[in-house]
């Protein structure tokens, strides 16, 4: 997979657990824990707003993209 989510990095560094943040950026735990962990296919656009607003980042803060 080309592209890593690096959410467990902003996640440490704003002291959030995958329950709280989930609810915060309204989306299931099982769903974020499947972004987290890399098996997510898509991602909308509208969740990377909500991570991003929440987590206070910029979308290459949790994404990058690995040749």
């Amino acid at each position: 997979m080309p592209v890593v989510v690096d959410i467990d990095v902003m996640m440490a560094r704003r002291k959030l657990g995958v329950g709280e943040l989930a609810e915060r950026i309204g989306i299931t735990p099982t769903n974020l824990a499947v972004l987290k962990n890399g098996r997510a296919k898509a991602v909308r656009f509208s969740t990377l707003d909500a991570l991003c607003e929440v987590l206070d980042c910029q979308p290459g803060d949790i994404l990058r993209w690995e040749p």
